[in-house]
């Protein structure tokens, strides 16, 4: 199968790829070392948003390239996750702070020196 896209736009496609993978691996193996939601939160959903940030970037270069003008279309899934993401994170992390303190747990713990002491 022969293609008209330069050798070097393959390249960086299949870099970009390789390097949104790499990323997205490391997220996953996040999920599973970190123990609590709290910190899974944080370090995945960045690793997943620059993973598909890449392979965005990736696709926009090489159709690009293969139809020799720009194609913008591809830039909707970055630009949805940028507005969608911080909302679910946010969502998230407040059911998970509820149904801590439902359970009873002291949520947020406090850390010795950052409060003063209460009265009462």
């Amino acid at each position: 199968m022969t293609s008209d896209v330069p050798y070097w736009i393959e390249v960086l496609t299949a870099i970009l790829l390789l390097t949104s993978s790499l990323f997205t691996l490391t997220g996953a193996i996040g999920v599973l070392r970190l123990k609590d939601f709290f910190q899974r939160m944080h370090p995945t959903a960045l690793a997943s948003t620059i993973g598909t940030w890449c392979v965005a970037l990736a696709s926009i270069i090489y159709f690009s390239a293969l139809k020799q003008a720009p194609v913008m279309h591809a830039w909707l899934i970055p630009i949805l996750l940028a507005i969608t993401v911080p909302v679910t994170t946010l969502l998230l992390a407040r059911t998970s702070l509820f149904r801590k303190r439902m359970a009873g747990e002291d949520v947020p713990p406090e850390v010795s020196g950052d409060r003063p002491a209460q009265e009462g």
